[in-house]
């Protein structure tokens, strides 16, 4: 009986062990695809941004003639 009770034990501890790697590979998935938009959004944001520029002013929407 005690070795029955010793092997669920040890069955229940290396299951919790598990969840907590898991817990830990999810949270590092994050945070690398967390990084990876940031790169992402920081390298295009600029060529976007001049790029609505660009097709602004060539509709006659951009800079001083917005405002009359």
């Amino acid at each position: 009986m005690m070795q029955y009770l010793i092997a669920l034990t040890n069955l229940f501890a290396a299951r919790r062990d598990e969840r907590g790697a898991t817990a830990v590979e999810y949270g590092l998935l994050v945070v690398l695809i967390a990084a990876g938009i940031v790169a992402i959004v920081a390298t295009l944001g600029t060529q976007i941004a001049e790029g609505f520029t660009t097709v602004s002013t060539n509709l006659g929407g951009g800079g001083e003639e917005a405002g009359d």
